[in-house]
């Protein structure tokens, strides 16, 4: 009777003990996970003399309109002799975006509450609440009007332009949007000088494009802009796309 009591009372202990080892093996495996995290949160890298270039995200941004010109930009770091661009995301969140097909995205910065670096471009890619709720948003709106202040060029993808023109930066540019939202535009901020068939228009430090596919376009364009052509094609023949302004429909109002 002896030896079977204490064969339970050694039996309990080690059930004990390895749920005890299990649990705390469980808490720093998470605990690993989550300081990685915030790690690789904390500190995007940003290279020194080269372009900070912000994309502005949110639930529901639309895959092309952030991935392609943020695949344009971020292929300037494998050219020579040119001032590259650092690339990275912001949000009004730490958690991962959701975009409208349903990638997962951490965002590398959260404008409400972390030290951003200055933004010397910042794109504003479409997102599915962009002619509705997302122009409520008090915080959003005011982080794009502080950025653009000091910001080299402000550019916006499809109904980005929604964004841009909420905040007021579009009252005294020509601007463009997604070709079937440009009556929209319109009605909702009829001041608004609004071109349509045109797939981006550039005036002063403000481009607009239509979007879609022809993200890639206007993000080529910039590149042009601020590198020369050969660059721009070397840019686009990295990514197979046929790059010319010539017979490209597009608005050039200032430089």
């Amino acid at each position: 009777m002896k030896k079977i009591l204490i064969l339970l009372t050694f039996s309990l202990f080690f059930v004990s003990c390895e749920q005890t080892t299990e649990n705390k093996t469980t808490t720093i495996v998470e605990g690993n996970l989550a300081s990685a995290e915030k790690t690789a949160k904390q500190f995007p890298k940003i290279e020194p003399n080269r372009y900070n270039v912000g994309f502005l995200i949110m639930d529901g941004v639309f895959n092309t309109e952030l991935t392609a010109p943020f695949d344009i930009f971020q292929h300037t770091i494998f050219r020579e002799n040119i001032k590259a661009m650092n690339v990275f995301t912001v949000a009004n969140t730490d958690e991962a975006v959701t975009t409208f097909e349903g990638m997962r995205i951490l965002p590398d910065f959260n404008y409400v509450k972390d030290s951003l670096p200055k933004i010397d471009i910042l794109v504003v890619p479409s997102a599915e609440h962009h002619l509705d709720t997302d122009l409520e948003d008090e915080k959003m709106i005011a982080f794009v009007q502080k950025v653009a202040k000091d910001a080299e060029f402000v550019t916006s993808h499809c109904d980005g332009a929604f964004v841009l023109a909420k905040a007021g930066l579009l009252d005294d540019v020509a601007s463009t949007t997604f070709p079937s939202d440009i009556a929209k535009m319109r009605e909702m901020f009829p001041q608004l000088d609004i071109r349509e068939n045109t797939l981006f228009v550039h005036d002063g430090k403000y481009i607009t494009s239509a979007g879609g596919a022809k993200s890639f376009e206007a993000a080529l364009y910039l590149c042009e802009h601020l590198y020369g052509k050969e660059i721009a094609e070397s840019l686009a023949g990295g990514l197979v796309i046929d790059w010319t302004l010539d017979g490209y429909p597009h608005t050039i109002i200032k430089k």
